[in-house]
């Protein structure tokens, strides 16, 4: 059985490293906290650092994190997505990041509002390990789509150069643009600021945030 990390939160670093990646980011640019190592009982350091939006990546601990701490942050969706546990997921999130499959189409077609928006996961690598959908195959994917699809996201090779995943924010951006699409989930802590520069609304941030 895998050990979680213990992160050490503290509401004043917490504070300063977004202010900070507040102003290099941009205010068009959101702030998600991928708080997937973040302990239940922790949320609250982000909250009273600032933090307003977070980013779960399994159901179980959104629901558990959601039950102390709904009111305090807007929620998203980032992990890998089942489909059995879409339904679950909807009423739960704002956005849903990583829609890449039929089976979760579905899903949605049978259990979001009207109103649902979602990002289509995007697989720029080829890596078999990665989920999401192929560029080509891409605009049938969003025509299928039985809800709003708002965005795209991306997860490029992990690389400790953020510029090299440059060439994958770039092509993500381009294809957003060519569908007429505003939202872009990509960067993470090691290439964030690539991300931006190449057009990001919305980066997911772990540990540059709290260490």
């Amino acid at each position: 059985m895998m050990v979680e990390p213990v992160i050490d939160l503290d509401p004043k670093r917490i504070r300063s490293n977004l202010e900070r990646i507040r102003e290099r980011a941009g205010s068009q640019v959101e702030v998600l906290a991928a708080t997937k190592y973040v302990r239940t009982e922790d949320m609250g350091a982000l909250a009273e650092a600032g933090i307003e939006l977070v980013g779960e990546n399994r159901l179980q601990d959104l629901e558990a994190k959601q039950e102390r701490w709904d009111e305090r942050f807007t929620w998203d969706f980032i992990g890998n997505l089942q489909s059995r546990k879409v339904k679950q997921l909807l009423p739960r999130v704002r956005l849903i990041h990583s829609v890449a499959t039929d089976s979760a189409l579905k899903q949605l077609g049978r259990h979001a509002d009207p109103d649902t928006e979602v990002l289509v996961e995007v697989n720029l690598s080829g890596e078999q390990s990665k989920g999401g959908v192929e560029p080509g195959a891409l605009g049938e994917f969003i025509e299928r789509c039985p809800v709003t699809v708002g965005g795209l996201m991306t997860m490029p090779p992990f690389t400790e150069d953020p510029e090299a995943s440059r060439p994958y924010f770039a092509r993500l951006a381009e294809l957003a643009g060519e569908h007429g699409l505003q939202r872009l989930s990509m960067g993470t802590t090691q290439d964030w600021e690539v991300a931006v520069e190449e057009g990001a609304t919305i980066v997911r941030l772990g540990s540059v945030l709290w260490s």
